[in-house]
């Protein structure tokens, strides 16, 4: 009996495949290092902000597989 193939079923997978998404912050964690945020559908995740570092309500992350990437906007340049 042979091993079922692993890998993506879906036309779409956001591990695997090179997707970030813009999502707006509504609720940070600090001391845990999470945010709740949303994007432009407006459903509801939650965010590991580890990478990026403290957030704030409003504050706009690109976001990959459910962890902040990076930070959105002018009042993050450089």
């Amino acid at each position: 009996m042979s091993e079922p193939a692993l890998g993506c079923t879906d036309d779409h997978c956001i591990t695997c495949g090179d997707v970030a998404v813009e999502v707006r912050v509504i609720m940070a964690d600090e001391a845990r290092e999470l945010a709740t945020g949303h994007d432009d559908s407006g459903v509801a995740t939650e965010i590991d902000t580890t990478l990026v570092g403290p957030v704030a309500p409003g504050d706009r992350l690109l976001v990959h597989a459910g962890t902040a990437i990076a930070r959105i906007g002018e009042e993050h340049a450089a």
